[in-house]
């Protein structure tokens, strides 16, 4: 099956699967796994932050990332996100429900932004009436919005905007390196007006688990307590930190994403030639979302007619399919897609 569902689904290649039969180990609570500590450094330097701290997952990244910002607000304290950001729609809640933070959800653009206007709307002083907001979450790429990427000029405006506001900046940067490759830029760059920023190790870069928290030292050290606090310490994590590391190391570059991001292109302009089907977004990385008319079979028809043509992809709603490659696709995939939708097309 060619499976396009998400780039979640890569397997560690033959030399991750090396990398963790050589990892050398210790125990990660007491700091001392020097696979772990590798990982953290070179996480730190190509994100240019002061240092950075391993952890299962991206959610728990965020999670940990935004609770010790916010920890410098005193009283209540509400956290701005995008109304159509993963960390709104699909980590359970985490900020309110564990961390006992606000939520906000200001509307997102188009292209994954959200606009400096809507956020000085959003922002709410001290008042006895609400709680203050602190925090200002981006998403970079932005998943729902068709993996748009957040350019460094438009960073830079939120960071002046939230250093003028006294609010800190946090970015989920799960697929960072793809924003990265799109736009021409460093993943420095992109999230130098960044307080703390998380990447995932196990989407694009092809890691089997394991996402990264960098920022300041003193940031960075309390949310390695909160890590502890969720659940989060490891002991030998060696093991999945040193295939974490070669990702980070051979699989961030412009020219391995990019291959992505062609696929996803070319992808989208096929999907545009069947009957019933469009792809509205500008595809920028490595996400495709195609609305599926009711004469088309809608989400459901589309994703059983791929199915039965050996094609996997997820279904968003009753009339959306998101489709994301990844470095495990194959260079026939499009052509693999288009055959399943013949009857279509």
């Amino acid at each position: 099956m060619l499976d396009l569902r998400s780039d979640t689904v890569t397997r560690p290649d033959a030399k991750m699967t090396m990398a963790t039969m050589d990892a050398a180990t210790g125990d990660d609570v007491m700091g001392e796994d020097p696979s772990v500590i590798a990982l953290e450094k070179t996480a730190a330097e190509m994100l240019g932050k002061e240092t950075a701290l391993f952890l299962p997952s991206g959610t728990m990244g965020n999670l940990c990332g935004v609770m010790s910002l916010a920890s410098s607000s005193s009283g209540p304290t509400e956290v701005l996100v995008g109304d159509e950001s993963h960390m709104f729609h699909y980590e359970l809640g985490g900020l309110s429900t564990v961390a006992g933070l606000a939520m906000s959800a200001v509307p997102t653009s188009n292209d994954g932004t959200l606009a400096l206007e809507a956020l000085g709307k959003a922002v709410r002083e001290e008042d006895v009436h609400h709680a203050r907001t602190a925090v200002v979450c981006l998403e970079n790429t932005h998943n729902r919005m068709g993996g748009r990427a957040l350019g460094s000029a438009y960073m830079r405006d939120v960071g002046a905007f939230c250093r003028e506001r006294g609010l800190l900046l946090h970015v989920d940067g799960a697929r960072l390196f793809n924003a990265a490759a799109a736009l021409g830029e460093s993943a420095a760059a992109l999230s130098a007006d960044a307080d703390t920023v998380s990447i995932c190790l196990s989407k694009g870069l092809g890691a089997p688990v394991g996402s990264v928290l960098a920022g300041s030292l003193g940031t960075v050290a309390l949310a390695r307590r909160y890590r502890k606090m969720l659940g989060g310490g490891m002991r030998q994590a060696g093991v999945i930190a040193a295939p974490g590391l070669l990702a980070l190391r051979e699989n961030s570059t412009h020219e391995a994403l990019r291959r992505d991001h062609r696929i996803a292109s070319s992808l989208a302009a096929h999907l545009r030639t069947v009957d019933g089907v469009s792809v509205a977004h500008a595809v920028e990385t490595n996400i495709v979302y195609a609305d599926v008319s009711d004469a088309a079979g809608g989400a459901d028809g589309l994703i059983a007619k791929l199915r039965h043509g050996g094609v996997l992809a997820s279904a968003y709603g009753t009339h959306r399919v998101r489709f994301v490659t990844h470095r495990q696709v194959p260079d026939d995939a499009v052509d693999r897609v288009m055959k399943a939708l013949e009857p279509l097309a």
